[in-house]
């Protein structure tokens, strides 16, 4: 049993990109998909969708990743920043930028998970998930 499973889906992720992988499986949830389209709406992943897995009588995604033109990974950097056991939590005004604003935090607001980009664009805090760079 997975007790993160936000922590899980960004290491797999890592683990993918810098094996060289175009495609990795991630466990399906409702927060998994909220994160993955996050991910494709600012350009770190080029698609994703729901695969069965012939093991399994469970759903998983299927995410493709992307690469530069050099074939470096897209994702360089994948962390947990909030975790089950110390909740990390931060105002619209007081956000953090990752990279200098070319790499995202994952925030969870009462609007949905969103981007830090959009999170301080709409002038609202929440629960800070993750830094990807």
């Amino acid at each position: 049993m997975i007790t993160d499973p936000i922590a899980d889906l960004l290491t797999r992720v890592r683990n993918a990109q810098r094996a060289g992988h175009y495609t990795v499986r991630i466990r399906k949830s409702n927060m998994a998909e909220r994160i993955l389209r996050v991910l494709k709406d600012e350009g770190f992943i080029s698609e994703f969708e729901v695969k069965q897995n012939e093991d399994s009588p469970f759903e998983e995604f299927e995410a493709r990743l992307k690469y530069t033109s050099t074939g470096a990974p897209m994702i360089q950097e994948a962390r947990r920043a909030s975790r089950p056991g110390r909740r990390m939590y931060a105002r619209g005004e007081e956000l953090p930028q990752i990279h200098r604003g070319l790499g995202i935090a994952l925030i969870s607001t009462s609007e949905g998970v969103m981007s830090d980009r959009a999170a301080r664009q709409k002038k609202i805090g929440g629960e800070v998930l993750a830094y990807i760079g």
